[in-house]
């Protein structure tokens, strides 16, 4: 019971998890001398699967062509132009031209001429475009070197650099070099402008992120943990708990020795890991390694998702089975009878299928939140969970004695898919959430949620103790200790979010029910006079947001009170389906010297990145980053975030002066509220400099 207990905290905390920027193309540079102090500088851009850059040379109207600067220096000048490789000219169906692009890989020459015969390096900077077909990332733009040594060769005439002769030429080494990658996590980034000419002002100035409390390694170890946990609740199930000694068991008795036995178990383990881990796989090759937040923000996922785990949580709780064609296991059956590697291979293929009426749920429910994240997060999700699952296997062959303490099979295995079908349940209202919370339709507001969230954890504690049966359980039977404990957990969590309808913050649910101004009394029941007398306090074009503060939705209105009222500005780029930024306004910006800074030193602007709000015709431009016309509010605030702190996570928050010069680093969602205070701090003091 102890497992089920761990995994409400794993399927509470899995969804938290962040998504980060998506960088498919590095750089490579290499010199190559041709004579006559002549060298050709080559360029070797390495593409990721699926992904293209753009030729030098595209038409108006299409996306930023790639382009090459080199400094001007009395080191070196430059003969001609860069020149491209022939790459692939098709119909570009992102901007609906005709376009020249680049994939895989790409290399780009520049002729140059030494002057000098010191060291020296050249710092070129590379402009790009990169895009797949459904989608681009922002316009990169990166720096790579080149570095010449010391020649033993001298040049007469530093500005018209004298040849050489053929037997003396320089021998100057191959040198390549790997640029370092543009960070453009939720946490980080660097301090290279992307933007092109056309770029308005407010958007011409560069900044350094700071470097906040989540690294996206952290992020990936906290995925595998709780996908360990997930795993460990999946061995508590009927279709697979009970697997665990038959096979065991058979390992040690058809092997001719212990030691051999011990090796097929541990074998069948890998496989069963390989297995899971394909799967795993094969998601981030559908969904794509640049599925951002943007897919956490998105209505139709949401919703997709909401009845996916509807129907998983269903089939948990016993109204059917969700079981693969009975043609796949016995095909699967007959291939495990070959023997061998292959066969042990086979075993544990039909080890998941048999088990994927338990599994299934809960695998589902971690891909759903791995797709969401960016790179390989469904690879390190089912690598956590498939471990889990072997580790027994390998553990009891080599410890047979083990098996004699295991608890023998019975209607308890039920009850924990009972259970996990409560949790499932639970899970799927925040999808349902967060698509209302996206279109601001205000139909599953706070009270809402928590009422609904009630009744389930209500009926789970008296599922625990007894009072409630389902068709599929086993008779009544006296309850155990460690169900009787785990139902008094969930009844005091359930007598703990009772005060949340009345207004209570919850802190420690923070950020799955939706925020207290999304309510039907964002004050409190019956505070009607204080909302009333708070909205007649508030600057015009300011609302009450979250703990009071009065908050400015739109930049400019909020950047002209700033200027009026001679105080820095604090930008919140948010989002109504962030569960980092309400846990951020629930349980840092209370504190009272953070509230204090936030109500009197600073002008609030919270930005909306899913903000679905329909956009002025006026304000509808194309997007530099996308080339699509931006019609809704949420992306023109995410498209200034991308284009001038090349982030798209969200919280992020940004302390700046009348002239829209940052004051420090920004910072990123973190929960140290000492932190975050001296941050706040340190942004105050510099605008009174």
């Amino acid at each position: 019971m102890k497992k089920i207990f761990l995994f409400i905290a794993f399927l509470f905390a899995v969804s938290n998890l962040t998504a980060q920027i998506y960088d498919p193309v590095s750089f490579t540079t290499s010199v190559k001398e041709i004579g006559e102090n002549k060298y050709t500088l080559s360029i070797i851009a390495k593409i990721d699967k699926s992904w293209h850059i753009y030729s030098q040379n595209v038409p108006s109207g299409g996306p930023a062509p790639t382009s090459f600067t080199f400094p001007n220096s009395k080191n070196y000048k430059t003969i001609g132009s860069v020149i491209e490789p022939a790459g692939h000219e098709v119909d570009d169906p992102v901007f609906n031209m005709r376009i020249k692009y680049f994939a895989d890989k790409a290399v780009f020459t520049q002729t140059i001429e030494r002057k000098t015969s010191e060291p020296f390096t050249i710092n070129a900077i590379i402009f790009f475009t990169v895009c797949n077909d459904n989608s681009c990332l922002p316009p990169g733009e990166k720096e790579v070197k080149f570095t010449f040594k010391k020649s033993d060769i001298p040049v007469k005439n530093e500005e018209t650099a004298a040849a050489v002769t053929e037997e003396k030429k320089t021998d100057l080494p191959l040198k390549e070099e790997s640029i370092t990658k543009q960070d453009t996590t939720n946490n980080t980034t660097n301090s290279v402008s992307i933007v092109s000419k056309d770029t308005p002002e407010s958007l011409k100035k560069t900044t350094e992120a700071n470097s906040g409390k989540t690294a996206p390694e952290e992020s990936l170890w906290t995925l595998f943990f709780f996908s360990f946990l997930g795993g460990l609740a999946a061995l508590f199930t009927p279709c697979v708990f009970p697997m665990i000694p038959m096979t065991v068991s058979f390992f040690t008795k058809q092997s001719k020795t212990k030691t051999a036995g011990i090796r097929n178990a541990i074998t069948y383990g890998i496989f069963i890991i390989i297995i899971y881990v394909i799967l795993g796989s094969l998601v981030t090759a559908i969904f794509g390694a640049d599925a951002l937040n943007a897919l956490a923000t998105n209505v139709v996922f949401n919703l997709v998702f909401f009845l996916l785990l509807l129907v998983f949580a269903l089939s948990f709780l016993g109204a059917f089975e969700i079981v693969l064609p009975s043609s796949w296991l016995t095909k699967i059956d007959q291939k495990s009878e070959m023997g061998g590697v292959f066969g042990i291979f086979f075993m544990a293929l039909a080890l998941a299928v048999v088990s994927f009426s338990c599994t299934g749920p809960i695998v589902g429910t971690l891909l759903v939140q791995a797709a969401s994240q960016a790179g390989i997060a469904p690879i390190v999700g089912m690598l956590g969970f498939s471990l889990a699952i072997a580790l027994p296997f390998a553990l009891f062959a080599a410890f047979p004695g083990w098996m004699n303490s295991l608890p023998k099979s019975g209607g308890w295995l039920n009850s924990v898919k009972v259970v996990l079908g409560f949790l499932e349940l639970a899970l799927a209202l925040k999808f349902l959430s967060n698509a209302d919370l996206v279109l601001q339709m205000h139909l599953l507001e706070r009270e809402v949620f928590l009422a609904i969230w009630i009744a389930i954890f209500t009926v789970l504690a008296f599922y625990l103790f007894g009072k409630i049966q389902l068709s599929h359980d086993s008779p009544s039977t006296p309850i155990s200790v460690g169900r009787l404990s785990l139902g008094i957990i969930v009844l005091s969590f359930v007598v703990y979010m009772i005060p949340g309808l009345w207004g209570a913050p919850l802190q420690y649910i923070s950020g799955f029910p939706p925020a207290k101004q999304y309510s039907e009394s964002p004050n409190g029941f019956g505070n009607i006079v204080t909302q009333n007398s708070e909205k007649s306090n508030l600057p015009e074009g300011a609302e009450s947001g979250p703990n009071g503060i009065p908050t400015f939705h739109d930049y400019d209105q909020g950047l002209a009170y700033a200027k009026k009222v001679n105080k820095p500005v604090m930008i919140d780029f948010t989002g109504y389906a962030c569960v980092n930024c309400r846990k951020m306004e629930e349980r840092v910006w209370p504190d009272p010297r953070v509230l204090g800074v936030l109500n009197n030193d600073v002008v609030l602007i919270s930005l909306y990145v899913d903000d679905k709000r329909p956009l002025p015709e006026n304000e509808q431009v194309v997007s530099k980053i996308t080339g699509k016309v931006l019609k809704y509010t949420g992306q023109k605030w995410s498209e200034l975030q991308i284009l001038k702190y090349k982030t798209n996570a969200q919280p992020y928050y940004v302390l700046m002066d009348h002239n829209e010069k940052d004051l420090n680093k920004p910072s990123a969602y973190n929960p140290d509220s000492n932190a975050y205070y001296n941050w706040l701090q340190e942004g105050v003091r510099n605008f009174k400099k």
